[in-house]
């Protein structure tokens, strides 16, 4: 049993696990190993305090290294499901499982949405897991949506059972070159079925008839994420000590809402921290 489990590794939950770190919490920290990878992409950060004209390559890699000079470890896996379980939550990432006294959501702002009739066949030919369901599909025909490069090992994963994948990566340059794998160029519309995914819409007015679909994405949306959260216009709701609506829940950064900036997501980390520490002393109590 874990004390938190922080979803994002970007600047609010990095503020976050190090704040949790020094009060000596037990942590699981799901996401990407290149911790505040988006930051890097900056090309000048001049509103940090104290850190004047900085590049966003030079303040992730100190992101990174403070990170590491503290002993912070990363479980890079994405959360596809958090279950609310009385005074704890199951948190299932991939094909594993753990529990944890509270949450803290960092997941920033998803870069791509869901496509037409994807969440009316979750679960009914749409997953979120390859390792999870992608047994299911062995020797038939899926399609594969993937909007990170570090996700690819599980589309390789997914062709050595199935018998043929259309792959629709949403970025350039993949890796994936295998005989039963078609990379398109297109983009998926809709995935449609008569309850069941059958087919995609494409982006050039074609079809294609699968058996499933696999969204592979860096996150997930929240309303399938954890369904219990509140939202307003696409961001959830917290209060003064970013507090959802949920006991033991917590959100920071990007995710809260506007204004989508560094210094706000650093700070709201480490208001979540200490409201968590403060949660967890007086359900000790």
């Amino acid at each position: 049993m874990y004390d938190t489990a922080i979803i994002g590794t970007g600047p609010a939950g990095l503020s976050a696990a190090l704040n949790l770190k020094i009060h000596n919490k037990n942590v699981i920290w799901f996401g990407s190993k290149n911790i505040c990878e988006k930051v890097a992409l900056a090309e000048k950060v001049e509103n940090y305090p104290g850190l004047p004209a900085i590049s966003g390559k030079e303040l992730a890699e100190n992101f990174r290294r403070h990170a590491e000079e503290m002993g912070l470890e990363v479980t890079d896996k994405v959360v596809n499901t958090i279950v609310p379980m009385g005074k704890k939550f199951g948190i299932l990432a991939g094909s594993d499982f753990c529990e944890a006294k509270t949450v803290l959501l960092t997941t920033g702002i998803a870069a791509s949405g869901q496509i037409k009739g994807e969440a009316e066949r979750l679960g009914h030919g749409v997953s979120y897991c390859a390792t999870c369901d992608g047994r299911l599909y062995k020797g038939k025909r899926i399609a594969v949506i993937c909007n990170a490069a570090r996700l690819e090992h599980e589309v390789k994963f997914l062709a050595e059972l199935v018998e043929h994948i259309d792959f629709f990566p949403y970025y350039k340059d993949t890796t994936v070159d295998l005989p039963n794998v078609t990379v398109h160029s297109t983009k998926p519309t809709e995935v449609f079925g008569d309850g069941h995914a059958e087919g995609l819409k494409l982006s050039d007015g074609s079809e294609i008839a699968i058996n499933g679909l696999f969204c592979l994405r860096s996150s997930i949306a929240l309303g399938n994420l954890i369904k219990e959260v509140e939202t307003e216009d696409g961001h959830i709701k917290v209060d003064r000590q970013q507090q959802t609506n949920i006991k033991g829940c917590y959100a920071a950064g990007d995710c809260t809402g506007r204004p989508y900036q560094y210094t706000k997501s650093v700070g709201e980390g480490n208001i979540a921290a200490h409201s968590i520490i403060d949660y967890l002393a007086q359900e000790a109590e």
